[in-house]
C-alpha cells in the first residue's frame, strides 16, 4: 500500500522541483562546471577538548543479550497471534513483509535515529543470511544512535533544557539521562531514582527532573502522574475533575504524598539575593532555614552557606560580579532534601468534604503504598507506590508509550489520558504487553526489541487518519513523518563521515570544574570555581565550533547540540519543542521547511566537496551508478527503471552532470518518501 503511494507522489514533484532550483544550484552548489570555484570544505575531525573520545567511539552502550533471541521472537509470535485474532473479527488482515530496504531504512530511523548509509544498507540488502532481521535490530539497540535517539524522545518527555531557569544548571542532569540510557537502566529502578534523589545536581544529577518543577509542587503532582501513569489529574487543582472520577480532595491528597508545598526543592539563602527558601507555593511561608531546620541533612552546611552568602552579597555590593556568577551561586547552593509538612486545601475549596485550609492527609489514587516503604518519608513512599509492579497502571503507561513509540499509533490515545471512558483499542493486547513489560522487569531496551521483531512491525507501512471514522486496525506500522532530530541526523549522515566528531560534556567531566564542597569553601575559592567552569564551557564551545562547525551550523547528532535549539535552527524550523511543557515536539509541515531543504546550509553543505554524498557519487564512473548511488543513499533503495530513465533525463539535459546530480539531490531530499518513515 504504502509502495504505491510512494511512488505517485515522488513522480509527479520529482523533477518540477528539481526544475524550479535548478537556477538556484547553478550559482550555489559547488559541484559547479568550472573546478576553480569549489568551496573547499573538510569534514568535522574529532574536537581538542575533555570530552575527545577515539574515533568511532562514541558511548559505552551495555550490551545485548544475544541468547534471549529465541525467547524473543516467541514472545513476538503470541503479539502477531493476539493481532491474527483481532484482524480476523474485525474482518481484516495484516500487511504484506516489507522489503529489505524499506525494513533497514525503518529500522535505522527508529532504534537509531538515522538513515543508514549507503554501504550501511547494501550490506543488509546483499546479505541472505535468514536472521538478518533479528541481528539488525540487535545491533542497533546496542549502538550510540540508539542512545541517541531515545535520548531525543525522552529528552521532549522530560522537558529537558540547559537552562529552565537562569540559575539552574542543567548539563549533568542531561547527560545522567544519556547515561542511564547507555546503561539500560530498568525503567522502574530509573523512574524510583527521580522521584527520590537528594543532593545538588552536580552530585546527583537525578534531582533535576524535581528541580524542574521546584517552587511549583501542584504542577509537579500534575506532569509526573501524566508522564509516569499516562493520566491527566490537572484539572483537579481547581475543581473536582469534569471528565474522570478525580475530584480536588484526591489531587490534594496525592499532592501531600509529595511533599506538596513544602516539595523539598530550595535555595539556600540567606537574605540580600533572594531571602527565603526556595520552598514556595501558592501559600506563603516566612521560615527561613537555620540551624534547627528540618532539612536536617543540609544542616552542617548552614554556617558556611551563611558565610558564602555574605561573601557573595559583599562583592554584589562592591559591584565586583555580574549576573553569572550569581546565577551559579544559586545553582550551586540549590539542593533537594526530603522533609514531610503539612499540606493544606487550598483557601478557596468549595466541596462538603473539607474546608478551606484544612490539613491533608497524604494518600494514593489507588491500590496501597507497598509495606516496605511504609515507614519511609513521603517522597519514597510516593515512589515506592508509583513504580511498584503491583500499580499496574505503571506498567501499563510506559507499555502503551513504547507500542506508540515503535508502531505509530498507541493502544490508547492519547497516550497520556488513561481514563474509564477511553478504551483502548485492543483491550487484551494491552493487559498482554503490560505483562510482557513485567516479565522482562522494565527492560524498556529489551521490550523495543520484541515490538520490533513481530511480524506486524515489519510489515509495509499503513496510512493512517487519526480524523477518519475509520479505526486503526495496527495491520503495520503507521506511516509517519520524521520528527526533527531524525530529520537532522539523516542530512548529517549524507553530510558528514564522524557523526561523533563532538559529544556534550559528561556528568563526571563537568563535576571535575563544578563540584564544590560547600561544607568548607570560601567565598575567594567559590569564585575560582566559577572562572574554572566558565574557561571550560567557553572552550568547549570554541573547540565545538572550530571543528565541527559550518557557517554557523555544528554539525554534530542532534542530542549534542544546545538544548533545545534556537528557534531559527533547522531543528526547531522541522518540530523540536522548546521544552517548556510536556512533548511540545510538533510534524506539522510550514514554509519555512521548504525553504529550508531548497537552500538551506545543510543542503549547500550536503553539495560540497567532501560531504559523504558528493564524494561517493564523484567517484561513481558511470552515469548509472551515479543515479543508483543518489537514490540508495538517500531513499536507501535502487531506482526502478522509470525513476532511472527521468533521472538521468534530468542529468544529460544540464549543463553540465554535476549540476544534474545536485538537482536530483535537491529533488529527493523534498520529496514525502526521504520525509517519512515507511
Amino acid at each position: 500500500m504504502a509502495d504505491c503511494a510512494h511512488k505517485k507522489f515522488l513522480r509527479p514533484l520529482l523533477f518540477p522541483i528539481a526544475c524550479c532550483v535548478g537556477a538556484l544550484l547553478l550559482n550555489a552548489s559547488t559541484w559547479a562546471a568550472e573546478p576553480k570555484q569549489e568551496t573547499e570544505w573538510k569534514p568535522p575531525k574529532l574536537p581538542e577538548a575533555v570530552t575527545v573520545k577515539p574515533e568511532g567511539v562514541a558511548l559505552n552502550v551495555s550490551p545485548i543479550d544475544r541468547s534471549t533471541r529465541p525467547e524473543i521472537e516467541q514472545a513476538a509470535a503470541q503479539i502477531d497471534s493476539i493481532l491474527q485474532a483481532y484482524w480476523n473479527e474485525n474482518s481484516t488482515k495484516g500487511g504484506d513483509k516489507a522489503s529489505d530496504h524499506k525494513f533497514v531504512r525503518r529500522a535505522y530511523l527508529e532504534l537509531a535515529g538515522r538513515i543508514p548509509t549507503i554501504d550501511e544498507a547494501r550490506a543488509f540488502c546483499d546479505s541472505n543470511d535468514r536472521e538478518k532481521r533479528g541481528e539488525l535490530i540487535d545491533n542497533l539497540l546496542e549502538s550510540p544512535g540508539y542512545v541517541s535517539h531515545f535520548y531525543n524522545y525522552w529528552a521532549d518527555i522530560l522537558r529537558l533544557k540547559e537552562r529552565p531557569t537562569r540559575d539552574i544548571f542543567f548539563e549533568p542532569y542531561m547527560d545522567w539521562v544519556k547515561a542511564s540510557i547507555a546503561n539500560n537502566m530498568p525503567y522502574d529502578k530509573w523512574v524510583y531514582t527521580l522521584l527520590t534523589a537528594n543532593g545538588r545536581v552536580v552530585e546527583n544529577p537525578a534531582t533535576g527532573f524535581q528541580l524542574r518543577d521546584a517552587g511549583m509542587p501542584l504542577a509537579y503532582v500534575d506532569n509526573t502522574v501524566r508522564v509516569f501513569l499516562g493520566t491527566q489529574i490537572g484539572c483537579a487543582q481547581c475543581h473536582d475533575h469534569p471528565f474522570d472520577r478525580w475530584t480536588q480532595q484526591d489531587f490534594y491528597k496525592l499532592a501531600a504524598l509529595t511533599n506538596g508545598s513544602r516539595f523539598s526543592a530550595k535555595q539556600v539563602l540567606f537574605g540580600g539575593m533572594g531571602g527565603t527558601s526556595f520552598e514556595s507555593d501558592d501559600s506563603s511561608s516566612d521560615s527561613i532555614p537555620t540551624a534547627d531546620s528540618p532539612f536536617k541533612d543540609e544542616d552542617d552546611l548552614i554556617p558556611n552557606l551563611a558565610r558564602l552568602n555574605y561573601g557573595m552579597q559583599t562583592a554584589i555590593d562592591e559591584k565586583k560580579v555580574g549576573g553569572g556568577i550569581r546565577n551559579f551561586y544559586r545553582s550551586a547552593t540549590m539542593m533537594i532534601s526530603s522533609m514531610d509538612n503539612e499540606f493544606r486545601l487550598p483557601h478557596d475549596y468549595q466541596y462538603d468534604d473539607g474546608q478551606p485550609l484544612d490539613v491533608v492527609e497524604p494518600a494514593v489514587l489507588w491500590g496501597k503504598i507497598p509495606e516496605y516503604a511504609e515507614d519511609e518519608d513521603n517522597r519514597t513512599r510516593f515512589a515506592a507506590w508509583l513504580t511498584s509492579a503491583d500499580n499496574r497502571q505503571f506498567a501499563r503507561n510506559i507499555a502503551n508509550r513504547m507500542w506508540k513509540k515503535v508502531m505509530g499509533v498507541g493502544l490508547v490515545e492519547p497516550i497520556d489520558d488513561f481514563q474509564e471512558g477511553n478504551i483502548p483499542a485492543i483491550p487484551e493486547l494491552l493487559e498482554h504487553l503490560t505483562d510482557e513489560m513485567l516479565r522482562l522487569k522494565f527492560d524498556l531496551r529489551e521490550f523495543v526489541r520484541l515490538l520490533a521483531s513481530t511480524e506486524t512491525y515489519q510489515s509495509v507501512a499503513v496510512i493512517y487518519d487519526p480524523t477518519a471514522a475509520e479505526p486503526h486496525r495496527y495491520a503495520g506500522p503507521a506511516l509517519k513523518r520524521m520528527t526533527a532530530e531524525q530529520l537532522w541526523d539523516s542530512l548529517l549522515t549524507l553530510i558528514a563521515t564522524n557523526e561523533w566528531a563532538y559529544q556534550r560534556p559528561t556528568a563526571q567531566d563537568l563535576q571535575t570544574v563544578s563540584s564544590i564542597d560547600m561544607s568548607t569553601l570560601e567565598y575567594d575559592e567559590f569564585e575560582q570555581s566559577f572562572r574554572t567552569y566558565n574557561e571550560y564551557m567557553r572552550d568547549l564551545g570554541r573547540a565545538r565550533n572550530r571543528n565541527c562547525g559550518l557557517n554557523g551550523l555544528t554539525l554534530v547528532r542532534a542530542s549534542e547540540l544546545p538544548q533545545p535549539s534556537g528557534a531559527s535552527h533547522l531543528l526547531r524550523q522541522f518540530g523540536q519543542g522548546d521544552r517548556e511543557a510536556i512533548e511540545t515536539a510538533k510534524q506539522s509541515a510550514t514554509v519555512p521547511q521548504i525553504l529550508t531543504l531548497f537552500n538551506g546550509w545543510m543542503t549547500h553543505a550536503m553539495l560540497s566537496k567532501g560531504s559523504v554524498i558528493y564524494d561517493s557519487v564523484s567517484q561513481q564512473k558511470t552515469l548509472q551508478s551515479a543515479v543508483d548511488t543518489i537514490f540508495l543513499a538517500i531513499l536507501t533503495h535502487e531506482p526502478d527503471a522509470d525513476m532511472r530513465r527521468a533521472a538521468e533525463a534530468e542529468i544529460k539535459q544540464s549543463p553540465n552532470p554535476a549540476i544534474g546530480c545536485g538537482n536530483l539531490i535537491w529533488a529527493l531530499l523534498n520529496t514525502r518518501e526521504f520525509l517519512f518513515i515507511d
